[in-house]
């Protein structure tokens, strides 16, 4: 399903638009996330289905979707989806996807020109395959002025080199090779690790675990906070169960540190928790509640 409406919502500053790609069913619960116990969905099924668990095919439900933010003047995207065009022989459903993301940048008003930071929360395949399109048979910048913010650590794993020494994907090289190199060669990446101020109202931190360079977006402007939390939780349920990693997560047990971490980060500090994939609205509350995480109210854009 494609959005057509983009639902925009202001947090102290900062414009944020969000734009689906698609959502819908899209993985079998017990195997995208084996460490919750099956019945958990079932008992959680008030307010998990349909937006979250499609009940009958007992499929998570979930979203590719991007997040603009307009903050100090600049245009700056979050994530890029799985783009146009991209052979992906590992992932059928995905091979050769035709990605909504520049006609709906488009809708509403947003040229590539005009996109001055792209930030890839980390390098899978759904989140920066948007980054390049191909033109007269090459694959260049989908942003051609725009500063990419590269995770180093991501950078050196899924590169010619996998410096970090784990297991790559069957499509990883391809990825690197048509979303990431051609960033490079242009001269428009950023590389960066630990953490990197983007503005005043926002900054990156590294958030490992997902993958060895995955990391956060963290805005403070007023009183507001959120955190784009990328791939660190891929479904609400997970704040019940943060300790629980997806299957796609390369250290599962770094990647629950990070997760509860961020959690209770969000709750105590009344961050909006903005994960990549969450289906629905896309962004919730977390509070505390009788000493345990739950989830608080869904955002609501206009």
């Amino acid at each position: 399903m494609t959005q057509q409406h983009a639902p925009t919502f202001t947090l102290g500053d900062v414009e944020i638009t969000r734009v689906v790609d698609w959502q819908g069913p899209f993985a079998p619960a017990a195997g995208l996330l084996p460490g919750i116990p099956h019945e958990e969905w079932g008992r959680n099924a008030d307010w998990l289905a349909p937006e979250h668990w499609d009940p009958a095919g007992d499929l998570a439900v979930m979203a590719l979707q991007a997040w603009v933010l307009r903050s100090e003047g600049r245009t700056i995207i979050v994530d890029t989806g799985m783009g146009a065009e991209h052979e992906r022989p590992s992932t059928p459903g995905f091979d050769r996807w035709q990605s909504e993301l520049l006609p709906a940048l488009g809708r509403i008003g947003i040229r590539p020109d005009d996109v001055d930071i792209v930030i890839n929360t980390h390098l899978h395949v759904d989140h920066v395959s948007g980054n390049t399109v191909l033109r007269d048979g090459e694959w260049v910048p989908a942003f051609p002025r725009a500063q990419y913010l590269v995770p180093e650590l991501d950078d050196a794993h899924f590169g010619p080199r996998n410096e970090s020494g784990a297991g790559l994907q069957a499509d990883d090289r391809l990825i690197y090779d048509d979303s990431i190199r051609p960033v490079h060669d242009a001269g428009l990446s950023t590389p960066w690790n630990g953490s990197y101020r983007v503005d005043e109202n926002l900054t990156l931190e590294s958030a490992p675990g997902h993958t060895p360079g995955s990391s956060v977006l963290r805005l403070a402007s007023g009183q507001d906070r959120a955190v784009f939390a990328g791939d660190v939780i891929h479904s609400p349920l997970q704040v019940l169960h943060p300790h629980c990693s997806s299957t796609a997560c390369l250290d599962h047990q770094q990647a629950a540190l990070t997760r509860s971490a961020i959690l209770e980060r969000a709750a105590a500090e009344r961050e909006l928790l903005i994960p990549a994939h969450f289906a629905g609205a896309g962004a919730v509350e977390v509070r505390r509640v009788d000493g345990e995480l739950r989830l608080g109210r869904w955002a609501t854009g206009d």
